[in-house]
């Protein structure tokens, strides 16, 4: 990307200190000066990756396309993408057989203005509740606002499980644009056209080689385009699992020789493996420790974690604004002269994620097994349980459109909420940074493939059978390396693998609703602050009496740094959003 930002000028005191705010806070992401255009009602502001990448806006004559993200449009990239969208009819709907990648799109085309994000809105573009504005940048959203209150449930869910989920933000003031809307810019006002993105719902008996090659045929499309003007400027992560080796073999597949690199600590399975697979394939493979990239003193602790909290635009993954600089140095130098990143995110479209039998369940069922992350001790009374598991429940339900149906769920369906809700909450918002900095491919979460993924039956979907023998198809050489499971990919799994995943397909969902509290009471231990979230170092940042998320939860209780992470991340956003911030 870079960064949208459209507000309506209906209101010119709003309009133009909500501009002056978000000319500001692109400064503040390390943004180039935007470029600005006016349509009827309407005024936009544009800003390219800031380490360069494809072109992103492209004029002609009064029409003009300003993308935020990752397009393809035709299997085609940058400047070609862009023209073949300006000249789509999107007064039906976007064409979603010609455009993929995760994005948020401006269209202006004869006198219309549309503005929509990807197939699943992965990446986020955030609205207020009059629609007078849209923002790529939270920050910016938020600072527009005269009165920001937080959202419990939404809050809470960020604490147990990363991120809000469903169109949700923090803030009751502030949603996401949903993956079933399409806007249009009015003159006076923005109107929702509704859009219909439908999965198969069924899984598909074929003939396996018939479909390993569809699957192969269907991420080749994906990764060429992205891959295709960059050459081998590319970036690959590679570790002991199958979804980064995956990617890598699709990529080497398209002729490409990325750059690999790995993530991990000294004596780390997944470093160990990714340098003896580059040093059996005869390519380097970069080790980044980011825990020895520098330890910061106190001192110097403040400065970073706001540089950390502009960078990642308030809301870092993990609520990460409490590090030593070392996520944003690895990101950088995953962009150099803003060449492609790629990921191995999603990649569970091919696997059993939540671990569930196949049969039929309820939606309820899946928000205790996978979103019951708590443990009540540490929660306020601003808690209630039925009435978090409900929240969760209706929007899972409401991505899969079958709103208040508490029945059990086909299981099939079940499967879609994977990329519908999970993915397009946590991968959303780590494309949505990324993004903002440069190109990313995130393959597995591209609709067409998804789409493929949802044919498969659920016996190929366990251990990852299906997706190895895809390996083992597109590049039958890394498949042959060692793994992390104690099998290489081109051979079935082994037995500890397979029993892994059985034990948790026949816990009921009661048992796992309730593990993540009972492995905490089994510890027993004090909370003990450690590293950056100790109090030398969280005290400088943080009032320790927690002001805002106290309402909320019982800080003295919180033994998990995660967490307790993630909420001293909200208590940083509330003191630097100031008396807008209420209740």
């Amino acid at each position: 990307m870079g960064a949208l930002f459209v507000v309506r000028t209906s209101d010119p005191g709003f309009a133009a200190s909500a501009l002056a705010g978000a000319r500001d806070q692109f400064a503040r992401h390390g943004l180039a000066a935007p470029a600005e255009r006016a349509v009827p009602g309407w005024r936009v502001l544009h800003a390219p990756h800031v380490l360069g990448g494809p072109e992103t806006f492209l004029e002609q004559g009064e029409d003009f396309v300003a993308v935020a993200g990752t397009l393809t449009c035709d299997g085609r990239i940058g400047r070609p993408a862009l023209a073949a969208l300006l000249s789509m009819d999107l007064s039906h709907g976007p064409d979603w057989a010609r455009l993929g990648g995760q994005f948020a799109a401006l269209v202006h085309r004869r006198g219309r203005t549309f503005l929509f994000t990807d197939y699943f809105a992965a990446f986020q573009l955030f609205r207020d509740d009059d629609a007078r504005l849209f923002s790529t940048s939270f920050l910016a959203a938020a600072g527009a606002l005269p009165t920001l209150s937080f959202d419990a449930q939404a809050v809470y869910e960020m604490a147990f499980n990363v991120v809000p989920i469903g169109d949700d933000t923090v803030f009751n003031e502030l949603k996401l644009l949903g993956p079933e809307a399409m806007v249009e810019l009015g003159r006076d006002a923005a109107h929702v056209h509704p859009l219909a993105k439908p999965l198969p719902d069924a899984p598909v008996e074929t003939a396996e080689s018939g479909r390993i090659e569809a699957h192969r045929d269907r991420l080749s499309a994906v990764v060429q385009a992205h891959s295709e003007p960059f050459g081998d400027r590319i970036c690959c992560p590679l570790s002991g699992g199958l979804d980064s080796r995956l990617v890598l073999a699709a990529l080497r597949a398209a002729g490409r020789k990325p750059n690999v690199y790995v993530y991990g600590r000294p004596g780390s399975e997944d470093v160990d493996i990714a340098l003896r697979i580059g040093a059996s394939q005869g390519f380097e493979v970069e080790w980044v420790d980011k825990g020895a990239f520098r330890r910061l003193l106190p001192d110097a602790f403040p400065e970073q974690v706001e540089r950390n909290f502009q960078d990642y635009d308030g809301l870092p993954v993990y609520g990460e604004i409490f590090e030593s600089g070392a996520n944003a140095a690895a990101r950088d130098a995953r962009h150099p002269g803003g060449a492609l990143s790629a990921s191995g995110g999603c990649g569970e479209i091919y696997r059993n994620f939540f671990y569930l039998p196949d049969r039929p369940a309820p939606a309820a069922a899946i928000a205790r097994t996978f979103f019951a992350r708590y443990d009540r001790r540490d929660l306020t009374e601003a808690f209630g349980e039925a009435g978090f598991l409900r929240a969760v429940e209706d929007k899972i339900l409401a991505a899969l459109g079958r709103p208040g149906d508490r029945g059990a769920l086909p299981r099939p369906l079940i499967e879609q909420i994977y990329p519908r809700v999970r993915c397009r909450s946590f991968f959303g918002r780590e494309i949505s940074l990324e993004g903002r900095h440069g190109p990313y491919l995130m393959p597995f979460l591209d609709h067409r493939v998804v789409a493929e993924a949802m044919t498969l039956p659920m016996r190929m979907k366990h251990a990852g059978r299906f997706e190895a023998k895809l390996l083992a198809a597109i590049d039958p050489d890394l498949a042959r390396l060692p793994s992390a499971y104690g099998h290489h990919f081109a051979e079935p799994p082994g037995a500890r693998h397979l029993f892994s995943e059985w034990s948790s397909r026949i816990r009921p969902a009661w048992l796992r609703q309730k593990s993540y509290a009972l492995q905490r009471r089994l510890r027993r231990a004090a909370p003990q602050r450690s590293g950056y979230l100790a109090d030398d170092f969280l005290g400088r940042v943080i009032d320790l009496d927690f002001p805002a998320m106290r309402r909320f939860f019982r800080i003295g209780n919180v033994a998990d740094d995660g967490m307790l992470m993630r909420i001293a991340n909200l208590e940083y956003l509330a003191a630097r959003l100031g008396s807008r911030v209420r209740g």
